[in-house]
């Protein structure tokens, strides 16, 4: 993790490998390809259902807009991938907390190598798995049969079998663009849908604007400038870093003395990047997908109601949860990412140290410290950013509704997920780079 101050690659060095380097040129291919096979599979649509019928009925819930972003349509035009990514984010929640709880897992993550990472791979597969049938059969039975063309016995597991056949197949391209790509397969799927639905949340903004009177042309530009202040916050968290100096001790190779030698250690301000929003936004999700499934069962159905209405988007209990979500979260991510035992260690052992403090617990107990307070300014920051557009939209009467799903959660993911990318890309350039060195 210590890095080096090498120069950053510029823009034109970046686009000129992208154009000319066959290993970075042959993965943005592959990436873009599976991109857009993606996108035409959402529009292969699952039979034997009413859609005018059933998209009338849903385009006033703020749950399936918030989830239809999410699927880039594949909700409302009821395409076999209208799941999409969901069942695997959620396997990988509930997996890295197993991990975290469960020594035998944690022992395979950390010590096992690369065998042991492809072992939780594999069963995060299989827990995604099972997770696609619940939420296939859930949103079946709870949601589609009704608007079903017939009274065919077959319409439910034929539209379960389809809708999670369609979720494993967007796994597994997610996991096709990690391995051969340019990144993260999951987020930058969530990244393609969300970006799918831009043009249909600026229409309506637009038409707000022209169509209604001055008081909302001028909420319209309101919340336009809060999005594009939040857009700054963001890059600000998803950029900071707090640099922590490390000395390297002289070292005399044979006749050679090599001199100290100072670089530092990065430590960012938001360790987790756009997953602590993922996982905090599919928790809140959770509840309301439970009472569309459970809608007539009596008391379960109530108390999932209530909880449903209390956790609406604009109210200060979704504002709460929201917000400890993304705190605990935050400081989970972190503690996977950024082990300050293991760092402590590895300085140790290279004979490096922080300047002032001791090597070993001394070192451990002040990266500690220094990681805990980053963390919780991080989520601090990432809490007032994600809840902040919502409350605003809330309070402007004329433009209710009109991001409809498209909020800060949105916003920041787009944000985080175009840095993630593009220093991905840095990183091959600089790889490039070195490889061409070498060859020289």
């Amino acid at each position: 993790m210590v890095v080096s101050r090498e120069k950053t690659p510029t823009a034109q060095e970046t686009f000129l490998q992208m154009a000319q380097a066959a290993g970075l040129r042959g993965r943005l291919l592959i990436t873009i390809g599976l991109l857009i096979l993606i996108r035409f599979g959402i529009f292969i649509p699952i039979p034997g259902i009413d859609r005018a019928k059933f998209v009338s009925a849903i385009s006033n819930s703020p749950v399936l807009g918030f989830l239809d972003i999410f699927t880039g349509g594949g909700i409302s035009t009821l395409g076999i991938f209208a799941l999409g990514i969901l069942p695997f984010i959620n396997a990988s929640i509930i997996m890295q907390l197993l991990t975290a709880a469960i020594p035998s897992l944690e022992d395979l993550q950390k010590n096992e190598g690369e065998a042991g990472r492809r072992k939780i791979s594999q069963i995060t597969r299989y827990v995604a798995a099972g997770w696609a049938v619940i939420q296939s059969t859930a949103i079946t039975v709870g949601l589609l049969r009704e608007f079903a063309l017939g009274d065919s016995f077959w319409f439910v597991p034929e539209t379960v079998l389809a809708l999670t056949a369609g979720s494993m197949f967007v796994m597994w391209v997610s996991e096709l663009i990690t391995e051969r790509g340019i990144g993260n397969g999951a987020s930058l799927l969530i990244f393609v849908n969300i970006v799918a639905s831009l043009p249909r949340t600026l229409g309506n903004a637009i038409n707000i604007a022209q169509t209604g009177q001055r008081r909302a042309v001028t909420e319209v530009v309101i919340l336009f400038l809060v999005f594009l202040l939040m857009i700054v916050g963001i890059v600000f968290i998803q950029e900071g870093t707090r640099r922590i100096p490390i000395i390297s001790a002289r070292r005399q190779v044979g006749r050679k003395l090599y001199r100290e030698r100072t670089t530092y250690l990065p430590l960012r301000l938001n360790q987790g990047g756009v997953m602590p929003i993922i996982f905090a936004s599919a928790v809140l999700i959770l509840p309301q997908s439970l009472a569309g499934f459970f809608r007539n069962e009596g008391a379960v159905s109530q108390v999932l109601a209530q909880v449903t209405n209390a956790l609406r988007p604009g109210t200060w209990v979704y504002v709460g949860v929201y917000s400890l979500l993304i705190l605990f979260f935050s400081y989970f991510y972190a503690s996977l990412i950024v082990n300050p035992e293991d760092v402590s260690k590895n300085l140790k052992k290279m004979g490096s140290s922080i300047p002032g403090i001791r090597p070993g617990e001394k070192t451990k107990e002040y990266l500690e410290g220094v990681l805990n307070r980053l963390t919780f300014l991080g989520a601090i920051f990432l809490s007032f950013v994600a809840t902040v557009p919502t409350l605003v939209e809330a309070s402007l009467t004329e433009v209710q509704g009109v991001f409809q799903g498209l909020g800060a959660t949105s916003l920041l993911i787009l944000v985080g997920v175009a840095i993630d990318t593009a220093k991905q890309i840095q990183t091959y350039v600089i790889s490039q780079r070195y490889e061409g060195m070498i060859k020289q």
